[in-house]
């Protein structure tokens, strides 16, 4: 468990440092004043966690500190994540790796370009190979020139088998026939990383409707995740584009990435309080390994710089 919270905290340092470095009383053993919460207060926007989350943090800070004018830095950082913890719960999503169900569990990645979705595609599939399960990637990213190669080269690197075709080809068809592979091979999951597309691209969003339709001529239940890829650098700008997603295409879960790179880690929980979608995996690297499952815990003491 320290492991997997060390990773959490390098990988929301630029947040951490964000809130911190402007707030030395609020997270030291100093008592805390007025113009330190004034600067707590900056860096939660900063850091993008939004009107309403920053209201209830500083408020609870504040009744605190009235009981005990004593209240000191560390007091405070520990109500900051309590509040946290509080407005998140719930939002920890738990994929079931028990028994194969017969049939391939399908996974759609969904997103706009640059959002990290393929690679992220293939570090969920990496991840569920180290953890026993047989999982088959299906490249039906065909509208974009270079997606395909490179869902490819991280296939051959991580030796994950893949369904591909073509640049141009027909991305519900790859579907199709990646569904039919994973079934005749009694794969567990089918990850379909799909086309990227802006939220207003009506035929972009028609052909993500295609694919589900065509998996569901297989199985029904298919996709039974569709979860949206969120670049997590784009601040509360994310909450509108997951609001068009869900209202097309009904999402089941949040994946997101890029919080390594980012101050404004706070985004996440202003996505959650919007919708309630749960969210899987946070992105805090580069690596496969950096695809880290969410954990309401440690995400709120990292960005607090408690331990």
């Amino acid at each position: 468990m320290f492991g997997l919270f060390k990773k959490f905290k390098e990988g929301l340092a630029k947040t951490v440092s964000a809130i911190a470095s402007k707030t030395a009383a609020i997270f030291g053993q100093k008592p805390i004043d007025a113009s330190s919460l004034e600067t707590l207060e900056e860096a939660l926007y900063t850091a993008d966690f939004g009107v309403e989350t920053t209201g209830e943090i500083l408020a609870e800070i504040k009744a605190a500190y009235k009981k005990d004018p004593a209240l000191h830095g560390q007091q405070a950082a520990a109500i900051g994540a309590a509040v946290l913890k509080r407005v998140l719960a719930g939002a920890e999503g738990r994929l079931d790796l028990g028994a194969p169900a017969g049939s391939p569990v399908v996974i759609a990645m969904i997103g706009v370009n640059g959002s990290g979705k393929t690679t992220t595609s293939a570090k969920l599939a990496w991840k569920m190979k180290q953890e026993g399960r047989t999982v088959t990637l299906a490249a039906c990213d065909t509208f974009r020139a270079a997606a395909v190669e490179q869902l490819k080269a991280w296939a051959t690197r991580l030796e994950i088998e893949i369904i591909a075709s073509h640049t141009g080809a027909d991305s519900a068809a790859v579907a199709f026939d990646a569904w039919q592979a994973a079934k005749s091979r009694g794969r567990d999951f089918l990850i379909v990383d799909t086309a990227g597309r802006l939220h207003t691209k009506g035929n972009l969003m028609d052909e993500l409707a295609k694919i589900r339709r065509v998996l569901q001529k297989n199985d029904p239940t298919a996709p039974q995740h569709r979860w949206l890829v969120v670049d997590g650098s784009l601040g509360s700008n994310s909450i509108e584009q997951a609001k068009a997603f869900h209202q097309s295409f009904g999402l089941t879960g949040l994946v997101v990435t890029k919080l390594d790179g980012t101050s404004r880690g706070g985004a996440l929980v202003g996505i959650y309080r919007q919708l309630k979608i749960p969210i899987y995996f946070l992105g805090l690297g580069e690596q496969p390994e950096d695809l880290q499952p969410f954990s309401v815990d440690n995400y709120a003491k990292a960005v607090f710089g408690l331990e």
